[in-house]
C-alpha cells in the first residue's frame, strides 16, 4: 500500500535524510521502517510483558523445585546415616 505525504517540515525531511544516509539505506526503507515499528510496538511491548512474566513465573517454580529436591537430598541423608 502508498501512502503520499504534503507540507511535510523540510527540515525534518533532512533529518530523516541524514539518518537514512548514516544507515546506508533510502528515505524510503527508513520511513518504512519507522512506520512498522510504531505500527507494532503495542504489540511487540504486550508479548514482551507476557514473556517477563512467564520468566518470573518459571524462576519462582525452579526456586521452589531446588528447596524439594534439597530437603530429599536431606531425608536421604538422614535415612542412610541410620
Amino acid at each position: 500500500m502508498d501512502i503520499f505525504l504534503r507540507n511535510l517540515d523540510p527540515i525534518a525531511i533532512k533529518k530523516f535524510d541524514e539518518m537514512a544516509k548514516k544507515k546506508s539505506i533510502s528515505r524510503q526503507e527508513l520511513l518504512k521502517a519507522v512506520i512498522e515499528k510504531v505500527a507494532y510496538e503495542k504489540e511487540q511491548n504486550e508479548k514482551d510483558m507476557r514473556m517477563e512474566m512467564i520468566i518470573s513465573k518459571n524462576i519462582l517454580v525452579m526456586g521452589k523445585m531446588t528447596e524439594v529436591v534439597e530437603r530429599l537430598e536431606n531425608l536421604m541423608h538422614e535415612l542412610t546415616e541410620e
